[in-house]
C-alpha cells in the first residue's frame, strides 16, 4: 500500500523560511517523478514544482522560480521543498504527489498527472 506523507508546515512571517518534507513508502521510490503542489482557500490547486526520478531535472512555477528549491534523497524515499523569501500569498495547504514515468528525465508538471496523494500540510505566511 503506498503512502505519501507531507511535514514541515507552520506559521511563519513573511520574509522567513520553511522546509518541507514528504516521504513516501510502499513503492520504488525512484521509480516515481514527485510534485509539489498547493492550493489556498476558495482557489483552483496550483502545481509548484515537480522533479524527475533522481532528481535531474526541476520545473518550478513562475510563482515560486528563484525563491523554493526542490529536492530528493532517494536513498531516505524523501521529497523536499526548501521555501525562502516567503509571501502572503504564499499561504495554502501543500501536497506532495507521486507518478510513475518510464522517462527518468520526466515530471508532469500538471497534478492530473499524479496518482499518489499525501493529506497535505497547511503553511501560512503573516504579514
Amino acid at each position: 500500500q503506498v503512502q505519501v506523507v507531507e511535514s514541515g508546515g507552520g506559521l511563519v512571517q513573511a520574509g522567513g523560511s520553511l522546509r518541507l518534507s514528504c516521504t513516501a513508502s510502499g513503492l520504488t521510490f525512484d521509480d516515481y517523478a514527485m510534485g509539489w503542489f498547493r492550493q489556498a482557500p476558495g482557489k483552483e490547486r496550483e502545481g509548484v514544482s515537480c522533479i524527475t526520478r533522481r532528481g535531474v531535472n526541476t520545473y518550478s512555477a513562475d510563482s515560486v522560480k528563484g525563491r523554493f528549491t526542490t529536492s530528493r534523497d532517494n536513498a531516505k524515499n524523501t521529497l523536499y521543498l526548501q521555501m525562502n523569501s516567503l509571501k502572503p500569498e504564499d499561504t495554502a495547504t501543500y501536497y506532495c504527489a507521486a507518478v510513475f514515468v518510464p522517462d527518468r528525465y520526466y515530471c508532469p508538471p500538471s497534478g492530473r498527472a499524479y496518482n499518489y496523494w499525501g493529506q497535505g500540510t497547511q503553511v501560512t505566511v503573516s504579514s
